[in-house]
């Protein structure tokens, strides 16, 4: 009898490639139930993987030159017969090779070589154009054909703790219907505006009855504040900073989120909460929330009208402004259709 297969799975970061590696998951253990799947993310992303019921363990290799030469011993301890190696830089390649698996796949895109292509035994290529017109977990699910594994489900989902979604329940109001606002991005240029989401979390709370809770990290202190400073209506804001299980189970917990195009959005997806997502100029078919239900703000583009032509950057949507062309209306009606019962 074959042994089962030991599966790792290489996504170091961020949040929303972490959450989104999802299907990619469900279809391995669906085709081989025995096997222990392992995912290898960086720290700050690990956490979310705890509520993912694929994956059996996970790995954070420490960072730094050294970081995964460091693993080594780890790697080929585990005897893994599978690596799939989703990020191919020159450090996870050379793990995968050092892991001793027998099957080691690349996973790659664009128009850059492979990384030391020849320290794998199958390689798979997204080509640039082709990459831009379809969701990351398709590109994810083409890892699956050489690993012989058939494709039978899209599914994403992230469990929290019944508990933890209790008690969030208690804190939010379980009777009525709650917003969960996360109005944090990783680039200041895609946050819009703090007295934009004032205003619209007065209306939510005045013109539809819905309370609104206001979430953030560390890096959105100053945000929530402003935001806070600017309502005219309460806000519920929990007391302590939360870990990402605690914010899936609140996510879980609310009726809506309203976010923008960012991990978080990815994590309420993922937990069945639907999604209002504020977009700039990034590309809305590559990173979508898994899932029915969700509304997406995509301004249109070109861009003929810029919010801030002496700070955008045309072509990175990084460092362009386009988020600030919703209006507060383009919101709510949003809110409004995503708190309408499913049909």
């Amino acid at each position: 009898m074959a042994p089962s297969p030991q599966v790792l799975i290489i996504r170091r970061r961020y949040l929303g490639d972490v959450v989104l590696l999802g299907s990619l998951l469900r279809n391995l253990k669906l085709h081989w139930p025995q096997a222990r799947v392992v995912v290898a993310a960086e720290a700050a992303y690990a956490g979310i993987l705890g509520l993912n019921p694929d994956v059996d363990a996970v790995i954070a290799p420490p960072g730094g030159t050294f970081g995964w030469l460091g693993s080594v011993r780890e790697l080929r301890r585990a005897r893994f017969t599978h690596v799939f190696d989703l990020d191919n830089t020159e450090r996870t390649a050379l793990a995968a090779r050092l892991s001793g698996a027998p099957f080691r796949l690349a996973l790659h895109h664009g128009n850059h070589p492979l990384r030391l292509a020849g320290l794998y035994t199958h390689r798979v290529h997204d080509p640039g154009d082709e990459h831009e017109t379809h969701p990351i977990t398709d590109y994810y699910l083409k890892a699956l054909g050489p690993a012989g594994v058939p494709l039978v489900t899209r599914e994403i989902r992230l469990v929290p703790r019944e508990a933890d979604v209790a008690a969030w329940r208690r804190f939010v109001g379980a009777t009525g219907r709650t917003l969960l606002l996360h109005p944090g991005s990783r680039s200041p240029a895609r946050i819009w505006p703090a007295a934009n989401f004032a205003a619209a979390c007065d209306r939510i709370q005045d013109e539809l009855g819905v309370q609104v809770v206001l979430v953030g990290g560390p890096a959105e202190t100053e945000l929530l504040a402003q935001i806070r400073g600017l309502a005219r209506m309460h806000l519920l804001v929990p007391p302590e900073p939360l870990s990402q299980p605690q914010f899936a189970a609140l996510a879980r917990a609310c009726t809506v989120l309203l976010c923008h195009d960012s991990g978080p959005m990815h994590v309420a997806a993922a937990v069945g909460t639907r999604v209002v997502a504020l977009y700039g100029s990034q590309n809305p078919l590559l990173f979508p929330p898994a899932g029915p239900g969700h509304r997406l703000l995509i301004p249109s583009m070109p861009c003929t009208a810029c919010v801030a032509p002496d700070r955008c950057v045309p072509g990175d949507s990084y460092r362009t402004y386009c988020v600030r062309r919703h209006t507060v209306e383009d919101v709510l009606a949003a809110v409004r259709a995503a708190l309408e019962p499913a049909a």
